[in-house]
Parts: C-alpha cells; structure tokens; sequence
C-alpha cells in the first residue's frame, strides 16, 4: 500500500484553507541571499527590501510576508552557537505575532541549525523551516526560487485549523524533512540534503504532497519553552585505521571539554587498542561524556554487537542509537547548556527530545 498523504494544491483557490497567514521571513545569510554584481562579477548580499525584483512571483502570494536580516549576516560556516541563541530568540520574540517562520541560510551548517533550533525549543507548535540555495538567487538556474516560493506555501499550509508541518524542517529540492534528522550529502547537487534514517515529512511536485504519518505533533495547550543557552565545549573524535595515541590524547586531555561525540565504525565499532579504551575510561570517570554515532549515513549504533563495540559499552560511552553528527553535537550542547546533573543529562541523551532518534 502507497504511503497515506494529504494533497494541498499549489493554486490557492484549491487548498482547504483561504486563511491568509503572517510569515516571518529570516535571512542568516548565505549563498540563496547573494547577487552576482554586474562589474566586478563578486557575490554580495542582497537587500531583501528589493527582494520581489529577484522573484516577482512574491507578488502573487496572498499571505502575509515580512522579512528580516539577523545582525550580523554570517556565512554557514561561521554559524556559532551564538547565532543559534539569536534565531530562537527571534522566533520566541515573534512566536504570537506570526503563523510561520521561514530561516534563509547557507547549506553548509543548515543541518546543524535545524538540529539546534529543534533543541532550542519545547513544545513548538509552529512551522519553522530553514531552506537556502546551492545558486545565488540572482542567477538565472537559481535553486533558491522554488525553495523559497514552496518554503513559503508549506509554511503556510494548515490542517484542522492548525499548522500542517510544525517543528523545525529542511525545505530543499522538492523535499521537506525533518530538521534534526537530515545531513549534507552533496556540494554540487541540488538535492543536496538526505535523511537516511528517517523518512521525508512531504514532497512537491504539480502538488505538496504531507506524510502526516512522519510529522510530529505538540500535544495541545503545552506552553512553548526556550532552551536560551547552548554550551559549545563539544567535540568531534572520528576514529580511522592508524588512529594514534599521540593523537587522542590530547583531545581527552582536555580539561575544558565537556562531551565527546565519537564517530564509530559500522554499528559503533573501534579499535581495542588497551590504550584507547584506557583513555576513554579515564575520560569518562573525570566527568566527560562519550556519545557513539556511527560515521555511516543510514543505519543505527548497537553497541555490544560485536566485540569491538562491546569494549566501548563496558566503557561508559553512551550509544548514541541512529542520531546524526550534527544533532548529537547541538544536543549534547543543548544538555549541558541547562546545567543539570550528568544523570540525567544521560537520562535524556537516552531519549528523543525532538524526534531526534528512534
């Protein structure tokens, strides 16, 4: 049997609600917010005010749209747990003024600011999708119109009087998926996002077409919450054949860091090198927390299936299930940002907080 889905017609006059809808529109910066300059041939940021002369389709959209530009305007690969703090705050700032939020951001880190932002918040009963463009929307091929244009209408589509896709998602080519399960595959393509371990929420095409099913409602009348802040003192240790001592040593030395997440092989494997788990284990009775994540796309960490995993597990390292990078990072920054105690931080690392695992 084909997947349930709801069918919304792009063409107003066919969706099940003609309510006109206030949209936010944000732009953090990056490649979708760039024009080429006619002399010099440089790409520079565009000024939103002017942003219909980009895409006069604007004109055609009945709802509501106001657009704003954080300041400062940063490159994806700049992006810091600072400019996390500042996009939710933007949104909790407006969360009763608007029906939906739209994020313009670079692709890069796009992942990790979904991620983030689904961390950011409980109970977010509200559309809050991030899109972008691998071509400046100056530019004749650009990707970043239809993202944009169909960014918007998802934003504003409605259910049963409520929003249809709430939470934090990922709107890029063609495809809406869950924020905090999605990861950069490609830097060329313009299918450039994947959700390996978790199935897209919609799709476009002549029709938007919701899988319902995917979506993951807020229980009604729970109050929106906002985790304000972050703590970044996270790392990344990615295991590979040679891995050295002199190499590790350092890193879990470190006395400012906090929690590691470390990227395992397969299933959540790794070397059994005496002094590798010898550091783990030193690691984790000083405090720090280890969270595995498998370095593959799809698939989940099942620590204890096989021998070299099992080392891990006696260990303490946490498995950290099928997670992706980038939300293992900004949750586990997320946690300690709330200064709770580090049983229950793992108490909570063990269960989804936003859909982020299985």
């Amino acid at each position: 049997m084909p997947p349930k889905f709801l069918e919304i017609d792009k063409k107003r006059k066919q969706m099940k609600s003609n309510t006109q809808q206030s949209l936010l529109i944000i732009y953090t910066g990056g490649t979708i917010g760039m024009i080429e300059d006619t002399g010099d041939k440089s790409l520079k940021p565009i000024d939103f005010n002017h942003i219909s002369k980009e895409i006069p389709e604007l004109k055609k959209i009945s709802h509501k749209l106001k657009w704003i530009s954080l300041d400062p305007i940063v490159d994806s690969s700049d992006i810091k747990p600072e400019n996390w703090e500042l996009m939710a705050e933007t949104v909790y700032k407006n969360h009763y003024k608007f029906d939906g939020f739209i994020f313009l951001h670079g692709t890069d880190t796009m992942a990790y600011s979904a991620s983030a932002l689904s961390f950011h918040f409980e109970n977010l009963a509200k559309p809050v999708i991030f899109t972008g463009s691998q071509l400046p929307i100056g530019l004749v091929r650009t990707d970043g119109r239809e993202n944009l244009l169909s960014a918007i209408e998802i934003a504003a589509a409605q259910n049963n009087n409520g929003p249809m896709v709430p939470g934090v998602s990922i709107y890029f080519e063609n495809k809406l998926f869950q924020g905090n399960r999605t990861t950069k595959y490609s830097a060329e393509n313009f299918n450039a996002f994947v959700s390996p371990n978790y199935p897209i929420l919609g799709e476009s095409g002549v029709y938007l077409k919701f899988f319902k099913e995917n979506i993951h409602y807020p229980k009604l009348g729970d109050k929106l919450r906002l985790h304000k802040k972050f703590n970044p003192h996270v790392g990344i240790l990615k295991v590979f054949p040679g891995i050295t001592k002199e190499f590790v040593e350092p890193i879990l030395k470190n006395k400012h860091l906090r929690a590691i997440v470390l990227e395992t092989f397969g299933a959540g494997n790794a070397t059994t090198e005496k002094w590798f788990i010898t550091l783990i284990i030193s690691y984790i009775k000083s405090g720090g927390v280890v969270l595995n994540v498998s370095q593959c796309l799809a698939g989940t960490v099942e620590q204890g299936k096989y021998e070299t995993s099992l080392e891990l597990k006696k260990a303490g390292v946490f498995g950290g299930s099928d997670i992706t990078t980038e939300a293992a990072v900004t949750k586990l920054m997320c946690l300690l940002g709330q200064n709770i105690s580090k049983k229950k931080l793992l108490i909570r690392l063990n269960n989804s907080i936003s859909g982020e695992i299985n």
